[in-house]
């Protein structure tokens, strides 16, 4: 009630604005954390609530903090061959591993059709935990349009709000976006429904304390061939993309089978990188 806009309330039939008032006050006076508070009294509050779920990579983790961070989306981008999605996969069992606020189900939202169930099994194997009880967790979702990557997002709020979920995967969110929207004229449409679409999952993020973690594709930049550029290509998605996401990460590929994973930006992580590899049950530390 409290995240959303007067002018959307009052869309909903039933509801006089005399009425979404007296439910905006009774709102506001069940969730004192939404008024007012010191930074001392905020630092604590997200002592108590802010977990992060590990990647299976040691140097990844220590990367980002401890790992991937509860009420934010972190989105992460580069070319493919990368290990995008080889840590989703991997995303999808850590999550289940930690005890009481750091362990829950997943969501995953697979719009390249690039989710391979019998990936998840080895990589449980690994962790000691069972393969189909682990899958059982996983919320599976194959979107084929930009439009169903937002109207998924109510469905599965329902289900958060019964049973404790901790990540919510899109992998990825710019395929379909793309692919719908993809002459110039488009663009400022675009723009809005990506827009939305990221505001709606933060809100998703505050409201059940899970971590986003969505993969993007990069295109060229135009301006790649000036002289002191050192990557030619960017993520997709512009400013608006830039601005939404809490922490942005770009990987790309070292020698041989190293990976890198760089902190591009982040609200209270060092601009750093490390290391990682892709193996058969999972991501790993890189041995050089």
């Amino acid at each position: 009630m409290l995240m959303q806009p007067k002018k959307r309330l009052v869309e909903i039939k039933g509801l006089s604005e005399a009425k979404i008032d007296k439910l905006v006050e009774a709102s506001r006076n069940a969730c004192p954390n939404f008024g007012i508070m010191s930074a001392r009294d905020f630092e604590g509050q997200r002592q108590r609530q802010i977990v992060h779920i590990s990647t299976g990579c040691q140097a990844l983790d220590e990367l980002l903090g401890g790992g991937i961070e509860s009420k934010a989306i972190t989105e992460i981008f580069g070319e493919w061959r990368t290990g995008k999605t080889q840590l989703c996969h991997t995303l999808c069992v850590t999550t289940q591993m930690g005890e009481g606020l750091a362990a829950g189900r997943v969501a995953y939202f697979d719009t390249e059709g690039t989710f391979r169930p019998e990936r998840i099994r080895p990589i449980a194997e690994r962790f000691n935990l069972d393969g189909d009880a682990v899958l059982s967790n996983v919320l599976y979702a194959r979107a084929y349009t930009f439009e169903q990557q937002y109207d998924l997002l109510e469905p599965l709020a329902a289900k958060m709000a019964e049973e404790p979920f901790k990540l919510l995967i899109m992998d990825s969110i710019a395929a379909n976006m793309r692919v719908d929207y993809s002459g110039r004229g488009e663009l400022a449409e675009r723009q809005q429904k990506l827009g939305l679409l990221m505001n709606r999952m933060r809100k998703l993020a505050d409201e059940f304390n899970i971590a986003i973690l969505i993969t993007n594709q990069v295109i060229s930049d135009p301006s790649g061939g000036a002289m002191f550029v050192v990557d030619p290509k960017k993520p997709v998605g512009g400013h608006v993309m830039a601005h939404a996401s809490t922490i942005r990460l770009s990987v790309r590929k070292g020698k041989a089978e190293q990976r890198l994973m760089k902190v591009v930006d982040a609200p209270n992580l060092a601009e750093a990188e490390a290391s990682y590899a892709i193996s058969g049950q999972g991501i790993i530390d890189y041995k050089d």
